[in-house]
């Protein structure tokens, strides 16, 4: 009982201190999301690829934005690879804004968008201004995240439970490949080799212990995908 009473004041604290340091540099508001939405929703389809379009070329542009701030000041390192868990995810809106396949959808819904608003809501880039570089890109970046998934529900994609194997190992599948390359590049991508930089990792940490705070990532997962294709299933049923 005490650790998990020191687990949630740990999650609450990061969170907290987290909100004060980049609330000033949120370009990206929630707020913002319905409305793009409402848009995408009442937009005819050649409106809605545009904008499918503009909203990958921004993630990618963010991205390359990043990657060439830190090559010329020389604060380039491994770790600025686009293979974190959110980050990998850009290659997967270009995937899905090339082909329109279900399965890229599917992928998206299901743990893009999470993921990305999760580190929205408890953001690991704790330290930096709040009008830094790394500050601004992380913010605008999961927001686009968030968005891009939003505005395929908004028109039309419904999520289907019969596709979450494929998500699955997908997930599963490519975090093998990334933990042998976190040993090579000694990086951190997908949170494998150590609780390090996140909220989230710091309470699965509490809860399991630095040797076994992976084991926390399953049941969130179980829960978040409950909790977002539940309401789906019932619908249908209605």
């Amino acid at each position: 009982m005490a650790r998990g009473i020191r687990a949630i004041r740990c999650l609450e604290r990061c969170t907290w201190e987290s909100w004060r340091q980049w609330r000033g540099a949120t370009i990206w508001k929630p707020p913002g999301t319905p409305r793009c939405a409402r848009w995408y929703r009442r937009s005819p389809e050649r409106t809605r690829r545009r904008i499918l379009w503009g909203v990958t070329v921004l993630l990618l542009a963010d991205e390359a934005v990043l990657v060439i701030a830190m090559l010329a000041t020389g604060q380039w390192n491994w770790s600025y690879l686009p293979l974190h868990l959110c980050s990998i995810h850009i290659f997967l809106c270009t995937a899905c804004t090339l082909t329109g396949k279900d399965w890229c959808k599917e992928e998206l819904y299901a743990l893009c968008t999470p993921g990305a608003a999760i580190a929205l809501l408890c953001p690991g880039w704790l330290g930096t201004k709040a009008w830094s570089l790394i500050n601004l890109h992380s913010v605008t970046l999961h927001g686009l995240l968030v968005l891009y998934p939003v505005l395929l529900v908004a028109g039309g994609f419904r999520p289907q439970v019969r596709r979450l194997p494929a998500v699955l190992a997908f997930l599963f599948g490519s975090a093998l490949p990334i933990y042998f390359l976190n040993k090579v590049l000694y990086t951190n991508f997908y949170f494998l080799n150590g609780p390090t930089s996140s909220p989230v990792t710091a309470l699965f940490t509490q809860w399991f212990g630095e040797q076994w705070y992976l084991l926390g990532f399953l049941p969130a997962v179980a829960l978040v995908l409950a909790g977002m294709y539940l309401p789906w299933d019932i619908h249908r049923k209605k």
